[in-house]
């Protein structure tokens, strides 16, 4: 395994689009190696007030990256007296990403939020960027989106989705030794965000 693809090794996160709102789900665990590390690491990183983003690889990577988007929409909002549109923060993200060849963020991002409507991106490491209506990254993705698939539709009402989100983070857990430590949720609404912190209960 390189070393890029060991950036975004650790960690599950989730989107969906629920009918007016999108959940973000991701786990506590960070680890060093095969040290865990961390036990309370948030990996839901508000981006402003009707947007955020999901972190798979490195915290540091990411930080850098929320603070630009942080600093566009600002600027972006004082400029126009408008928001940013989530697509922008997105494609924003995907474009220092895709320029950052020799010296890359290692680093795997959901991006949701809501402007005219819920929205939800995938952004790859190297500044691919995909719309979804549900999505999962880092090293239990592949279980997430087993559950997610299977547990999906466009008719899911909230309370559903925020289940379906948490069991596939809480399979990811059961699967993925770097996956851990209970279930953070964000949900984005065209005026909500709220947060809340699942504990992890083995049935």
């Amino acid at each position: 395994m390189d070393k890029l693809s060991r950036g975004w090794h650790g960690t599950t996160t989730v989107g969906i689009i629920a009918g007016d709102y999108v959940v973000l789900a991701a786990d506590k665990r960070a680890t060093a190696g095969t040290m865990i590390a961390s036990r309370t690491v948030k990996k839901i990183v508000k981006l402003t007030d009707y947007a955020a983003m999901t972190i798979s690889g490195l915290v540091a990577d990411a930080q850098v990256l929320a603070d630009a988007v942080r600093e566009e929409a600002r600027f972006y909002e004082l400029d126009t007296g408008k928001r940013l549109s989530v697509y922008s923060m997105a494609t924003l993200l995907a474009n220092i990403l895709s320029s950052s060849k020799y010296f890359p963020y290692l680093v795997q991002l959901i991006v949701g939020g809501y402007d005219a409507a819920p929205r939800l991106y995938a952004i790859d490491p190297y500044g691919g960027v995909t719309e979804e209506r549900v999505t999962s990254s880092g090293s239990g993705s592949p279980v997430a989106l087993g559950v997610l698939e299977r547990g999906y539709n466009e008719k899911l009402s909230l309370d559903d989705a925020i289940n379906l989100a948490a069991e596939a983070v809480r399979s990811a857990i059961l699967r993925d030794s770097a996956t851990g430590d209970g279930i953070d949720i964000t949900v984005i609404g065209r005026s909500t965000y709220q947060e809340k912190f699942i504990p992890f209960q083995q049935h």
